[in-house]
């Protein structure tokens, strides 16, 4: 989710001033104690009594709060909340206000929002949320509705976190990994488990949104668009969602970011974009905006570039890695070497005394070549992504200057001392530096770069990925806003994550056991962004029924919406600001990733990961498998090697595991472990450069001991 399409509306409470009572352990007792709550009064809208704790909207107001200082217990990971009355057609809200990861800065752990009903409500406390647990927190506890409105609170119990009865308890550690802790909050045995067919649902989805003969409410989507603004020939136009009536046919233009995307994602499950109705790999050149002067490819045919580096960078992401599968075609490689220099040279203007470049702003104005900054928010997860593509500018043209860009933007990284993670950016940043650490001896901080793409961020409050059962599903791995009303989660950002990390497997195999879990939890959760994986009443535009086969996925997955969990959704129809359903053309663009990537085995919850689907401008290369066991004994998997025979190298171990196979051949892979599996010809020479294995051209290990 962007920016301007994602809010998570909370109502702020007052800090807790001086002389207030002290802070004291919370009992439930509390709602009972009108001392505990420093702002109650006679004339205050607030009552403690025996029957619980009321709070009323007071005249010409539209909510209110009351708060006390409290000290949680350490071990806190619930919250259950009972609502003994509602009145007025009230709804109700909880949430926490402190210190709550770092010292000197507040955040708001919102724990329930909207919440319309009475009743008992349990809710979870993510614990990447709240590490100072020794600190008091100002609980805030409030009513929303016209004036008269109340709730009563008949009881607050901060609880531990519940056992997954999934969750597994590791027995032996895999020789030569590392963990991710978010990762090993995970299930090994996902439940329930179904994994969509990632190949077919991006495919499904090519062919349902390049139909320009496509029959139905809000269809087709796709429309030519004869505008030429940036090139003398006609190109073509997606809504950003379905029913989105800003954009088409003389309307503004479409967004880069769903038209570049879409176009990519078919190339990734195997479809020539160049040779459709249309030659849609061509009609990308629209986005390369030559004639407002900027000459590069951004998210309209006509933008700046001082609102969001993300706007900025992630289109040259998309048209980079269409430069990379469609080599020579059209304008894509000047395209792609000239953006390259304005990228390298806004590098050196964003530099400092010392030579590393400060994306710590907002975004960056190719008009004045300075930093641009909007007081609001800081995007300095763009380093990463303009290490990759600087990074990428020097595979394909070997110009000296812009693998010394890539490295000073992975410099600004390494100096973070917090968690820049902004929108989806910072993981091309660490298989950037990852590969440069293999191919180019650097030694860039991959292990916390990685963490942090996990992690929860301090950049964009509450961004991370997700850990937890919702409603009976599990939804762990998927990457959004998780601090929040038990978590917010998007599509697209999902995609991207996935798309971006699994070549690291290649290029680190340290990281093959986490890469390989996360990517079992991911895969069989990302299925909940779909109209097929929960009822009609989960769902926000289950009335759009021309999707028979639920191509377009919806923008996000709720935790948790006016007291249904979980619930599938966008920001559209919430918030009322224009397209007519939540199911998002832009998110789904990026679905052709794991339609790429991933392929069940004969074995239910093994699946095989393709390292190479995703790894672009990769040099000469043997197919590459990542394979992740999450059963306590070993197992076996049948890998089809081809005709010729073929040797199986397990990079992860670093040794050879089969010789001389061919055909169909079995596989053995340890309990809950990994396995990069890279096919080598057999009866070929094998050599070493420094850690490098190397078979011919190719690379077989990066990593050799």
């Amino acid at each position: 989710m962007r920016r301007t399409l994602f809010l998570v509306l909370y109502l702020a409470g007052p800090l807790c001033y001086a002389g207030e009572p002290v802070a004291q352990p919370w009992s439930s007792a509390m709602l009972q104690d009108m001392s505990v709550w420093p702002h109650g009064s006679k004339d205050s809208p607030i009552t403690a009594d025996r029957s619980g704790f009321r709070v009323e909207v007071p005249p010409g107001r539209g909510y209110f709060i009351a708060y006390a200082r409290v000290l949680l217990p350490k071990d806190a990971g619930r919250v259950r909340v009972r609502v003994s009355e509602l009145g007025g057609g009230a709804t109700w809200f909880v949430n926490l206000r402190g210190e709550v990861r770092e010292a000197g800065k507040v955040r708001h752990l919102v724990l329930a929002d909207a919440e319309p009903q009475a009743g008992t409500f349990t809710f979870d406390m993510d614990p990447r949320s709240w590490t100072r647990r020794d600190e008091p927190l100002q609980l805030n506890l409030g009513v929303k509705g016209q004036p008269g409105a109340f709730v009563r609170y008949g009881d607050i119990e901060f609880l531990p976190p519940a056992e997954r009865k999934n969750r597994h308890v590791r027995k032996s550690f895999q020789p030569g990994q590392k963990d991710l802790a978010v990762v090993e909050r995970m299930p090994n045995l996902p439940e329930p488990y179904h994994l969509v067919d990632w190949r077919e649902r991006a495919r499904a989805f090519d062919r349902l949104v390049f139909d320009i003969n496509a029959k139905g409410r809000f269809l087709p989507l796709v429309w030519m668009d004869d505008s030429r603004v940036n090139m003398d020939a006609p190109t073509f136009g997606l809504p950003t969602y379905v029913g989105d009536n800003r954009m088409g046919p003389g309307r503004s233009s479409a967004e880069s970011i769903t038209c570049l995307g879409a176009v990519l994602s078919g190339t990734l499950v195997g479809i020539d974009k160049r040779q459709q109705e249309h030659d849609y790999v061509a009609m990308c050149e629209a986005w390369f905006n030559r004639k407002n002067g900027l000459n590069l490819v951004l998210n309209n045919m006509q933008a700046e570039t001082s609102n969001s580096f993300w706007y900025v960078v992630w289109p040259h992401v998309l048209f980079y890695a269409l430069a990379d599968r469609y080599p020579g075609h059209a304008h894509l490689d000047p395209i792609m070497h000239s953006t390259a220099d304005r990228w390298r040279e806004a590098c050196l203007k964003l530099c400092g005394s010392d030579g590393v470049p400060d994306f710590n702003h907002t975004s960056f104005n190719f008009r004045t070549g300075q930093a641009a900054d909007n007081n609001r928010w800081k995007e300095p997860d763009a380093a990463a992504g303009v290490a990759w593509l600087q990074y990428m500018a020097w595979v394909r043209y070997h110009d000296p200057r812009y693998l010394d860009a890539a490295d000073g933007c992975l410099k600004f990284l390494d100096r973070c001392t917090t968690n820049p993670y902004y929108e989806d950016l910072l993981p091309w940043g660490v298989v950037a530096a990852a590969r440069m650490n293999a191919e180019q001896g650097r030694a860039h901080d991959v292990d916390r770069l990685l963490a942090w793409c996990f992690d929860i961020s301090d950049t964009r409050g509450g961004w991370g990925v997700s850990v937890g059962n919702w409603g009976g599903y599990d939804c762990d791995g998927l990457v959004g806003e998780v601090e929040h009303l038990g978590g917010y989660v998007a599509a697209g950002n999902t995609f991207i994550q996935i798309g971006a990390l699994v070549p690291l497997a290649r290029y680190d195999t340290r990281y093959a056991r986490a890469i390989g879990k996360w990517m079992l939890n991911s895969a069989n959760s990302a299925r909940m962004f779909y109209d097929d994986a929960v009822p009609a009443s989960h769902q926000t535009s289950g009335f759009w029924r021309d999707d028979p086969n639920h191509a377009i996925a919806y923008e996000g997955v709720r935790h948790r919406w006016h007291g249904v969990s979980p619930f599938v959704m966008g920001d559209p129809i919430v918030q009322h600001w224009g397209p007519a359903t939540d199911r998002a053309v832009y998110g789904s663009a990026t679905v052709g990733m794991p339609g790429a990537i991933v392929r069940p085995t004969n074995v239910e919850r093994i699946l095989q990961l393709d390292c190479l689907a995703t790894d672009f401008f990769h040099g000469e290369a043997f197919p590459t498998f990542l394979y992740f066991n999450p059963y306590e004994e070993a197992r076996e998997v049948r890998l089809d090697v081809g005709r010729e025979p073929c040797d199986v190298y397990d990079a992860a171990a670093h040794r050879f595991v089969v010789t001389s196979a061919v055909g169909k051949t079995r596989l053995k892979i340890p309990g809950d472990s990994a396995v990069v599996a890279v096919l080598v010809p057999a009866g070929q020479a094998r050599t070493r450069d420094g850690r490098q294995l190397r078979c011919g051209g190719g690379v077989i290990d990066f990593q050799c001991p």
